[in-house]
């Protein structure tokens, strides 16, 4: 298996718009790594109209979960080596560019290699509630996809972690999820 590290990629339309989203990005080898969103989304046309991403590493787990229950709205800087946009929140960050596309219906990989790599600030690794609320945020990702049983189970055992070692923002980010989950639970 690959590795896969979980960031916040953001692309930018020919407009100059600019997107925000949570993806795993998987390792090639050690100078590449592949971008793979789902058909259709956003990032996947940007990365059409402008082949370059930045894979922005935060440990501000609120801005996963923001990203999934509709708050996108993040502070920006300009990239740069590449027509993007670093998270203001970032402690580092990768600039890609796109060297070549392998095509696939659902989700077409584009090889990315480096351009431009940046620390901000010390990263003093995830508590456990931050690792919760990233799996988590990856679950409300694929509630149309996973089994109901899978996710709740999930979802109880997670909660252990955000009860014994969850800060404010951790518990914010978690209650974004939860409404999330229970409006999807009315649905079902």
């Amino acid at each position: 298996m690959p590795q896969i590290v979980e960031t916040i990629v953001t692309t930018r339309a020919k407009s100059g718009e600019v997107h925000i989203a949570p993806l795993g990005l998987i390792q090639r080898d050690e100078h590449h790594w592949i971008i793979a969103p789902f058909t259709p989304s956003t990032t996947l046309e940007n990365l059409q109209e402008n082949p370059c991403a930045v894979a922005n590493h935060v440990d501000d787990v609120r801005v996963y979960a923001g990203c999934l229950t509709g708050r996108k709205n993040w502070p920006l800087q300009r990239a740069e080596k590449i027509d993007g946009a670093v998270l203001n929140c970032a402690i580092s960050h990768w600039e890609l560019k796109v060297e070549s596309i392998e095509q696939d219906d659902v989700r077409p990989r584009f090889i990315c290699r480096p351009a431009y790599t940046a620390g901000h600030k010390p990263w003093g690794g995830f508590n456990r509630a931050q690792a919760a609320v990233l799996e988590a945020a990856v679950l409300v990702s694929r509630l149309k996809m996973l089994p109901k049983e899978k996710i709740e189970s999930e979802l109880e055992y997670l909660e252990i972690a955000i009860s014994k070692t969850a800060g404010e923002r951790e518990l914010e980010a978690w209650s974004w999820l939860m409404k999330k989950v229970e409006d999807w639970r009315g649905e079902a």
